[in-house]
């Protein structure tokens, strides 16, 4: 071989290397979403997701990434049992047909080595939406307990739920949801 090819080989390796996705693992004690819509004008009731699943891919420099998450919809909890099954029901999520909510993005936002927003899309019963997340808290560090590099964030963003044919009772309940996104994911 000669000394152009090789040095040529070995400059992309080191190039492929430093650019290399490190993959991130949600941790499911510590990742969940929760959504909150007002109640006949009386309240803004907020309920959660219990199993949200995710892998989140960062390269060496945090400045670009991906981010694929999926929420089991029959894990709604809104401590009621009659609400959680109606929920759950076709007027809703209709998590019999319809088990997996999805968010998938390849356009992270970041400012220097903070994340602060998400472009993606966001599919629900079949219905893919794009949606924009904002985060407001991002950090990694090493996790003491763990001893695995982790980080976490907070997010939020707001949709309509007439937009995934979930509007069962709009305008008496409200039309717009805030999400709100908590997730802590461990390096691989």
């Amino acid at each position: 071989m000669n000394f152009f090819y090789v040095s040529t080989l070995l400059l992309s390796l080191l190039t492929f290397s430093a650019q290399a996705a490190e993959i991130y693992i949600a941790d499911s004690e510590h990742t969940f979403v929760s959504f909150s819509y007002k109640h006949l004008g009386y309240s803004i009731q907020t309920s959660r997701f219990d199993r949200v699943n995710g892998i989140i891919t960062l390269n060496n420099q945090m400045d670009e990434g991906t981010v694929d998450i999926a929420i089991e919809t029959g894990s709604v909890s809104t401590g009621s049992d009659t609400f959680n099954k109606l929920l759950k029901s076709k007027d809703y999520f209709d998590s019999e047909k319809f088990p997996v909510a999805k968010f998938t993005s390849n356009k992270i936002t970041f400012n220097n080595q903070d994340i602060t927003s998400l472009s993606g899309e966001l599919t629900i019963k079949d219905i893919t939406k794009p949606i924009n997340i904002e985060v407001s808290n991002f950090a990694c560090s090493r996790n003491f307990i763990t001893f695995k590099y982790t980080c976490g964030a907070n997010a939020s963003a707001k949709l309509s739920r007439t937009e995934f044919d979930l509007g069962k009772y709009v305008p008496f309940v409200g039309d717009e949801i805030t999400l709100s996104i908590v997730i802590e994911a461990s390096k691989e």
